[in-house]
């Protein structure tokens, strides 16, 4: 059982616990009335503000509505007044362009072509849209008269701006590829930079909007006649340098500057070494004269035709690097085959007549002016690869003229080494001209001169002589083959000279001094082969040459010992000699037969040493040979017969018949073939 104590305080406390609860209730039941209260009020003021906002919307929407059109009115308006501006422009461009238009392009390019698109503009314009307008008339007229000045200023730009490039920088670009030294390029501007940017602007205009390709013409017959001048200025060059100094000149750039071009010695383009025609006697000729003048003269004219060609090709490149930025890409290849017909035909037409002139040569067996071919052929040969490049694209007639004219002069060399090797054959001076003194025919100095020249011409002269072949080995060219071909023709050459000689050596009458002509010609050809390697080439075909030349010679040294000293030697051999006893007196017949025998050797001594010291063999080494081998023999010889007979008493005066010593015979002897002793 609880105390009654403590069942009253626990009653109490519940008692305290409950009204507290009682306290809390009643707080929130205040305060979910006071919730209410204000839910109601908020929901009150959101009634009234929705109540005013549809009224506002009902109030705005119509007045926005309004202003959106007439922004779109505005707008409207305002295009519809930029177009009437725009519109009446086009009705103002004729008088707002007509005093640029009338005043011209020079000097304001920029501007006038600015004006140009306007009257162009306004031209589409009035087509489109008011074809009947007399304003179409106007601005199509201020177009046409705006187009003809840009076509004028065209003209007038190329033609006061286009200048004949100088000789000098023309051999400058030339020398160039030839000066391994020299890396840049030698700069060639035929327009100045500001005028070449007017030119192609005014070229791309007209071809855009004027559809106009007159310009072109224009272009292409200023360009051709300063290409055609330039070429022909250079080789004027050249003449006016020869007759002034003798020999012409080529300036060039040793120290890579650009401003100052120098003198250097003329170089012919892609020439190892310079060839002249005038070391040529006309001895090969009918006339055999000296033609130094005319030689020289032929040789200006090769160096100045090399010279052009060499030129035509740079200045044809250079030509074509300007077109290229000038005229359009589909009209560039007919607008440079027409810009170089001039300069090129004139090229061929001065390559035609050097092959003219040659066929006259040829038949007035004038072979040293025919030599004139070899050079310029080697030359258009070497450059043709250059030449097929510049001209390609161009018509098949110009890329045909070079390899028409390459044939021609083939054709006439081949020609000229035929009949020259004809001519050697056939020589007629027999009687007329021949060396007195037995030494070499000018007919072979200059025939070994003839063969010598082609050296430098190798290829040349075997192409040439390749290209009259028909056989199946000539179809299938190379160097080798013409190397034989060329052998060949020197050997044919070489063997009618031979030929020749041999006839004309017919003419002395006495054959010791025939036998001294062919063995001076022999020997003189020898050394010329051997001296300038000709030996080398001949040895292609023929291999025993040397060793046949050297026995040719050999064999007149023995014709010239029989037919002179021989005769003189027999009056002292033992032959027919009388024998006697020592003590034993001599009958007369065998003193007289003595005094002859001294008296025959005595007078054939003098007699052929008078005669043969004027006789030359201008050959030291055989002169020499020749003297020590009759000294060997006379000397011998008549020393025997001198020590068997010089003490017998034949004759009471024998200072009479012994004349000489064998010192002095000697002596005699060493001054054979010396026309100073």
């Amino acid at each position: 059982m609880i105390p009654p104590q403590e069942a009253s305080a626990r009653r109490r406390e519940i008692e305290d616990k409950l009204k507290q609860e009682e306290e809390t209730l009643s707080f929130i039941r205040d305060s979910l009335e006071k919730s209410d209260q204000l839910t109601k009020n908020m929901v009150s003021i959101l009634s009234s503000f929705e109540s005013r906002l549809m009224k506002l919307e009902n109030s705005i929407i119509p007045v926005h509505k309004q202003t959106e059109n007439l922004q779109r009115l505005q707008e409207n308006v305002e295009k519809t007044l930029s177009c009437l501006d725009h519109v009446i422009s086009y009705y103002h461009v004729a008088s707002d362009t007509e005093k640029i238009i009338k005043e011209g392009p020079t000097g304001r390019l920029e501007e006038y072509l600015g004006s140009m698109a306007k009257i162009q503009k306004a031209v589409e314009y009035f087509q489109d849209n008011s074809p009947d307008s007399p304003e179409l008339n106007k601005v199509k007229l201020l177009f046409e008269r705006g187009k003809e000045s840009l076509e004028s200023e065209f003209r007038s730009l190329m033609t006061r701006h286009s200048k004949v490039v100088s000789p000098v920088l023309i051999l400058d670009l030339i020398s160039g590829e030839e000066e391994l030294e020299v890396q840049e390029e030698v700069p060639l501007e035929h327009l100045p930079e500001g005028v070449l940017l007017d030119v192609i602007r005014i070229s791309r205009w007209l071809v855009e909007y004027g559809r106009n390709q007159d310009f072109m013409n224009v272009y292409y017959q200023i360009r051709s006649s300063q290409l055609d001048r330039s070429i022909k200025g250079l080789k004027e060059h050249f003449r006016k340098s020869s007759s002034a100094s003798g020999v012409p000149y080529s300036p060039a750039i040793p120290t890579k500057r650009k401003d100052t071009p120098t003198k250097k010695p003329v170089k012919r383009p892609g020439h190892e070494r310079d060839f002249r025609v005038k070391h040529l006697s006309e001895a090969l000729t009918d006339k055999h004269g000296p033609l130094a003048g005319r030689d020289d003269m032929l040789d200006v004219e090769t160096d100045a035709y090399i010279h052009c060609v060499s030129a035509f090709v740079k200045l044809a490149q250079s030509e074509y690097q300007l077109l290229v930025a000038v005229i359009p890409e589909h009209h560039q290849k007919k607008t440079f085959d027409s810009l170089i017909q001039d300069a090129l035909d004139g090229l061929m037409l001065e390559g035609e007549n050097i092959v003219s002139a040659a066929r006259k040569a040829i038949v007035r067996h004038d072979f040293s002016a025919v030599l004139t071919i070899f050079p310029i052929l080697r030359h258009l040969k070497q450059t043709k690869p250059e030449f097929d490049q510049v001209l390609q694209g161009t018509a098949a007639s110009t890329k045909n003229k070079l390899p028409s004219l390459i044939t021609s002069m083939e054709t006439v060399g081949a020609k000229a080494l035929e009949d020259f090797a004809d001519n050697i054959k056939n020589d007629p001076d027999k009687e007329y001209n021949m060396p007195k003194d037995g030494t070499v025919h000018e007919l072979t100095s200059n025939a070994i001169l003839f063969l010598q020249q082609l050296l430098d011409f190798q290829e040349t002269a075997g192409a040439m002589l390749a290209s009259q072949e028909t056989s199946s080995s000539a179809s299938s060219y190379s160097s080798e083959f013409s190397k034989r071909l060329l052998s060949t023709y020197i050997c044919k050459v070489l063997g009618n000279l031979q030929l020749n000689l041999l006839s004309k050596s017919k003419v002395y009458e006495d054959p010791a001094l025939s036998a001294i002509f062919l063995h001076n010609s022999y020997n003189y050809i020898l050394k010329a082969l051997e001296k300038s390697e000709l030996i080398q080439l001949v040895a292609v075909t023929q291999k025993t040459a040397e060793r046949s030349y050297r026995e040719h010679i050999e064999q007149q040294i023995q014709t010239y010992q029989r037919s002179s000293w021989l005769k003189v030697t027999d009056y002292i051999t033992e032959k027919n000699l009388p024998v006697f006893q020592p003590g034993v007196k001599l009958r007369d017949k065998e003193r007289q037969m003595i005094k002859e025998r001294f008296k025959g050797f005595n007078d054939g001594l003098e007699e052929l040493c008078k005669i043969q010291k004027a006789w030359a063999i201008p050959d030291t080494e055989q002169r020499d040979k020749i003297r020590q081998a009759q000294k060997h023999i006379v000397k011998e010889t008549y020393g025997a017969f001198l020590h068997r007979y010089g003490s017998v008493p034949f004759t009471k005066n024998p200072e009479k018949y012994i004349k000489y010593r064998v010192e002095q015979v000697g002596d005699m002897i060493d001054r054979l073939f010396d026309t100073s002793a």
